[in-house]
């Protein structure tokens, strides 16, 4: 009774130390003994098979036999769907799996062991007890260890062992020994306290709050990637537009000059111009269609498109207007400078890296100290087996009768804690000289300025490209409205030049000369405004504001 107490108080207080293990918040749990799934993870792991999931909500944006996409709903179709977007999301758990990791530090175990050894020697000397002494030695140990938040390392064991040997002079025939012990060691300087042993832990916290911000600013280029292939699309698409109605104004002056041309009121030499022109017009409109196709086939690589053999077919309608409204008024470029400074992914990457740097140069300040040590422990022990007394009465010895007994004795004796043995121990370990210690708190500190001076660079460059994209956006404004007066001149230049054609005072050459100046113009209108949307674009990317705009959040 009194062995099975001290288990179940045994039992009490190792549970209570396993409870001192900091988990709560863990992103990432281990099965844990004796749950079920720890047997199953251990013995028969799982071998996860993996298939990829199919594009999400495609059919939920198909219209008549075409796939019409707005700029909204085409940025939900990346964002579910884009296989580089799945690729960092997966990315971030390896930092997470860090976390868990570096809680193992703090992961108790269980260990035993058990041998078995049989002997048979020759006897040297009368007192062997035999002519031929044959032993077998059965050792066994099973113990329980485990580092607390305090750097305390701590283990309980229990050792024992059955000795049997045909020696006569052995009193305790088989023996039986028991030895039931408690051992600490705390360290006093070096890696003593909860801030020390956590150090991993903050690091492993602070690298993966790093790798969502380094998400953040991968997600960030995908979508402007994503978002400038729509509007390459549309750019394609308008110049395909230009160019068919270029195709258009040069096949009607053709059909006009052939029937001046049959009414004998112009030469045949002058076919050719408008022939030539009209020859011209329909290669640039073939150019135009292959190069629409071969934008839509990379927007259809964005949002997954490609992966449905029965979307993939239909034909692309994107519903964003191509003349954007241009925004008046001047930019605060210092307001943006600062709003860049806190929304940007990769600024706020390289000050989370000043975090992880500090955490590192405590972890080497720490190695520097001296390794001094407190330990101590406690030991019962026990002794049983059958029991062979002998007698010393009239000058000999004789044998008795053998005292029954076995390994209970041994374990009474050692749970009675009648034989008990205390030990306290002070270790000092001073290095002389540590290069090594010295040479990673050097490299630490390095390592802190030279991030110092990262952020510095990183802050400039982010102030230099605000300050770019403004001007781009201004530029792009002011090209919007120009290239807007340039094509109506042109426009009306076409309609002056027609008319004055069919009163006959100019001559086709003219005519031709202001169609394909109005194309000319008209391609520089698509041209510059979907430049203003893509500037646009690019502003919100260098201040950080595309992921809020566009109504994105990184989980």
């Amino acid at each position: 009774m009194r062995m099975v107490a001290t288990c179940a108080v045994l039992a009490g207080a190792l549970s209570a130390w396993a409870q001192q293990t900091p988990n709560t918040d863990m992103l990432w749990d281990a099965p844990k003994f004796p749950d079920k799934a720890y047997f199953r993870q251990v013995w028969a792991p799982e071998i996860p098979k993996y298939q990829l999931r199919e594009p999400l909500r495609l059919n939920d944006f198909v219209v008549t036999g075409k796939l019409e996409l707005s700029l909204k709903s085409y940025l939900e179709l990346v964002l579910a769907n884009n296989t580089d977007i799945e690729i960092q999301r997966l990315n971030i758990e390896f930092p997470k799996n860090q976390i868990t990791r570096s809680y193992s530090i703090f992961d108790p175990a269980l260990f035993g062991q058990f041998n078995a050894t049989r002997s048979n020697t020759q006897a040297s000397d009368i007192l062997a007890g035999a002519n031929t002494v044959s032993s077998l030695n059965q050792p066994w140990q099973f113990g329980y260890q485990q580092v607390l938040p305090t750097g305390t390392q701590f283990n309980v064991g229990f050792n024992g062992a059955k000795v049997s040997t045909n020696s006569q002079f052995q009193t305790f025939n088989p023996s039986y020994n028991s030895q039931l012990n408690f051992r600490f060691t705390q360290p006093l300087l070096r890696g003593r306290g909860r801030e020390v042993t956590r150090l991993p832990i903050s690091i492993a916290k602070s690298q993966l709050k790093q790798a969502g911000f380094d998400l953040g600013d991968q997600v960030l280029r995908l979508l402007v990637a994503a978002e400038r292939a729509y509007w390459d699309v549309i750019e394609a698409r308008e110049n395909l537009r230009v160019q068919e109605n270029f195709m258009a104004l040069t096949k009607a002056a053709l059909d006009r000059s052939q029937k001046e041309l049959e009414l004998g009121a112009i030469s045949a030499l002058e076919i050719y111009q408008p022939q030539q022109q009209y020859a011209t017009a329909e290669f640039q409109v073939t150019q135009a269609r292959y190069r629409l196709a071969q934008f839509e086939d990379g927007l259809r690589r964005q949002a997954a498109i490609d992966l449905d053999p029965d979307i993939r077919r239909l034909p692309i309608v994107l519903t964003e207007p191509v003349s954007p409204p241009l925004e008046e008024g001047e930019f605060d470029k210092e307001g943006l400078v600062q709003r860049a400074m806190q929304l940007r992914p990769d600024f706020r990457s390289n000050l989370q890296q000043l975090d992880i740097d500090d955490l590192q140069i405590k972890a080497t300040r720490n190695q520097l100290l001296p390794d001094f040590r407190l330990g101590g422990g406690y030991t019962t022990t026990g002794r049983g087996g059958v029991f062979f007394p002998r007698s010393t009465a009239l000058g000999g010895t004789t044998a008795l009768a053998p005292v029954p007994g076995g390994i209970g004795d041994a374990f009474d004796q050692m749970i009675g804690f009648g034989f008990p043995i205390y030990n306290l121990s002070l270790t000092l370990t001073l290095p002389l000289r540590d290069r090594n210690a010295s040479a990673n708190y050097a490299d630490a500190n390095i390592r802190r300025k030279r991030d110092m001076l990262q952020v510095r660079s990183v802050e400039q460059t982010v102030r230099l490209e605000v300050l770019n994209a403004i001007t781009l956006v201004e530029s792009s404004r002011a090209s919007v409205k120009i290239g807007q007066i340039a094509r109506d001149f042109a426009q009306k230049r076409v309609d002056a030049e027609q008319k004055r054609y069919e009163l006959g005072t100019t001559v086709l050459f003219f005519v031709l000369q202001a169609q394909q100046d109005l194309t000319l113009a008209e391609s520089n209108l698509v041209r510059e405004s979907i430049n203003y949307r893509r500037n646009q674009l690019q502003l919100l990317q260098r201040t950080g504001e595309l992921l809020q705009e566009r109504g994105v959040v990184i989980q």
